[in-house]
C-alpha cells in the first residue's frame, strides 16, 4: 500500500526534514506523526531511528563549525542511556496508547511554547542531566525527544551551528542506542529496508534546504510557525487514533 503513496510520504519527510532543521526542535517531531499514517507505531519507531542517524551525520557535516564538549557529556550521555529505557518500555505499551500519548504531548509541548515564548531554562550542569533523561526517555518511547532538548540547550545561549551540531552529536548517540533497542523489538522489518534508503537521500536535501534557509532568515522568525505546525500535527495525531479505537 505505500508505494503506491511513497511519493507523497517522501515529500512529508523532506518537508519534515527542513523544518525540524530550521525550527531547531529536530526532524522527529513532524516525521513520527506523519509516518504513524502510514505504519503502526512500532514500525514507526524504528524507521524514526534510521531516518534520524542519517539527518544528524549530515547535520554534523553542514554545521561542523564548533562542539560544546561539555553539554554532550551532561546532557548527551543521561540521554542515551534513558533512551534505551524508554525503547524497552516501548514494547509493553499499547502501539495505539503511545499515539494518543505523542499527539497529546506535541499539543502540550507546542501550547507551553507559543504561551510562554520566553520560556528558557537556568543554564546549569543539573538542568541540562534533567532535560537529557526526559529528552531520552521521550525519544524511546515516543520517537521524538528534540523539542525538550532543544529548550534545555537554548539557556546556553550558543550560535546556531553550534547548537545544530551539538544537538546533532547528542541525537546521534541516542539514535544508535534505540535503534539497536528497537531492532531486537522488532521494530525493524525487512520489507521497509528500501524506504531507508530513500529517506537518507532525503534527510541530506531537506538538512541542505534546511541550511540555506537559516542563511537567509533568523530562526526565531520560524518557531512560531514551527510550533503551529506541531499543534495541529499533535490535533490530527490524537483524532487519528482516538478514531482507531
Amino acid at each position: 500500500m505505500l508505494t503506491r503513496y511513497l511519493p507523497v510520504f517522501l515529500i512529508l519527510a523532506l518537508l519534515a526534514e527542513i523544518l525540524g532543521t530550521v525550527g531547531g526542535f529536530g526532524s522527529s517531531v513532524f516525521f513520527v506523526p506523519v509516518a504513524n499514517f502510514y505504519f503502526d507505531f512500532q514500525t514507526v519507531l524504528g524507521i524514526t531511528a534510521v531516518f534520524h542517524l542519517s539527518s544528524n551525520l549530515t547535520k554534523i557535516a553542514f554545521f561542523r563549525k564548533g562542539l560544546d564538549k561539555m553539554l554532550i557529556l551532561y546532557l548527551g550521555i543521561p540521554a542515551v542511556i534513558f533512551v534505551s529505557i524508554g525503547a524497552v518500555l516501548s514494547k509493553h505499551i499499547n502501539p495505539t496508547l503511545l499515539g494518543l500519548i505523542l499527539g497529546v504531548f506535541l499539543i502540550v509541548l507546542s501550547l507551553v511554547f507559543l504561551i510562554f515564548k520566553k520560556l528558557v531554562v537556568k543554564d546549569s550542569n543539573k538542568n541540562a542531566i534533567t532535560g537529557g533523561i526526559l529528552s531520552g526517555l521521550s525519544a524511546g518511547l515516543l520517537g521524538t525527544g528534540g523539542a525538550i532538548r532543544g529548550i534545555t540547550m537554548t539557556a546556553f545561549k550558543m550560535d546556531k551551528a553550534t547548537f545544530i551540531a551539538t544537538s546533532a552529536v547528542i541525537d546521534f548517540g541516542v539514535d544508535a542506542s534505540r535503534a539497536v533497542v528497537y531492532y531486537y523489538n522488532g521494530y525493524m522489518k525487512a520489507e521497509h529496508l528500501y524506504i531507508a534508503v530513500f529517506l537518507v537521500v532525503v534527510a541530506i536535501l531537506g538538512t541542505w534546504i534546511g541550511k540555506q534557509i537559516l542563511n537567509r532568515f533568523s530562526q526565531e522568525q520560524f518557531r512560531t510557525f514551527v510550533l503551529v505546525l506541531i499543534l495541529l500535527i499533535g490535533i490530527a495525531s490524537v483524532v487519528a487514533e482516538y478514531v482507531k479505537l
